[in-house]
């Protein structure tokens, strides 16, 4: 059946944080210079351990774990830091940014040509209650047909719950639909729970995911259409 709705992940789907660069220029300040790309890959390892080892842990309040992810990110990369020290440097750097979150620069050209298709456009993200008023700054919101936040309705990815009551809302099947994300055991576990197809977002091929058989896997949203219209 052709796929008339598409539903989203939020975070490294749609939009990204400058967090490598950050830790690039922290890096600096300690007298080592680090390829960025290689940095990008050792925060992809280091989100993919997380997503496989510690499930939920990334979507709560980042002082319950950012510490924690900044070791295993370090440890990645064979350094060694004060975690006390690096971390609240590492913040004052961010908060010198003028956005925590960025929209990656193909998402609203991707949004707007599934609008422009007459192809349903949904969201499924485990957020707080700040999810809104970001897609909002970031010009993104009026996008979307329907919206399904986990701090709105009280249930997180992987529960079938979330992605049942956004198929009630926008009254398709999960046989029109199609997820898209980039967290293998809550977008793509989850989204199957309810008979929902998926393409899991993995920018660098296996790498990161060597554990899991997924026949539908893309770089990035950027794909889409192409795919789409195949």
């Amino acid at each position: 059946m052709k796929k008339s709705f598409i539903w989203f992940d939020l975070g490294y789907t749609l939009v990204y944080q400058q967090r490598e660069a950050v830790y690039q220029q922290f890096l600096l300040e300690q007298g080592i210079d680090l390829p960025l790309e290689e940095i990008e890959r050792a925060y992809h390892l280091t989100d993919k351990l997380f997503m496989r080892q510690y499930p939920g842990a990334l979507g709560k309040e980042m002082t319950t774990f950012y510490a924690w992810y900044t070791g295993v990110l370090n440890y990645t990369l064979g350094l060694h830091f004060n975690l006390h020290d690096q971390v609240n440097r590492l913040a004052e750097l961010q908060n010198c940014t003028k956005q925590r979150w960025l929209p990656y620069s193909f998402t609203p050209e991707v949004l707007k040509w599934l609008k422009q298709n007459a192809i349903g456009v949904g969201l499924i993200s485990n957020w707080d209650h700040s999810a809104r008023a970001l897609l909002d700054e970031l010009e993104l919101l009026d996008y979307f047909d329907h919206i399904m936040i986990s701090s709105e309705v009280g249930v997180e990815k992987p529960d079938k719950e979330i992605f049942e009551q956004a198929l009630h809302a926008a009254r398709v099947t999960p046989e029109e639909s199609l997820y898209i994300g980039d967290n293998y055991y809550d977008d793509v576990i989850g989204s199957s729970r309810v008979g929902m197809e998926a393409l899991l977002i993995n920018r660098f091929g296996q790498l990161g995911i060597e554990e899991i058989r997924h026949g539908h896997t893309i770089k990035s949203i950027q794909e889409l259409p192409e795919i789409i219209q195949r």
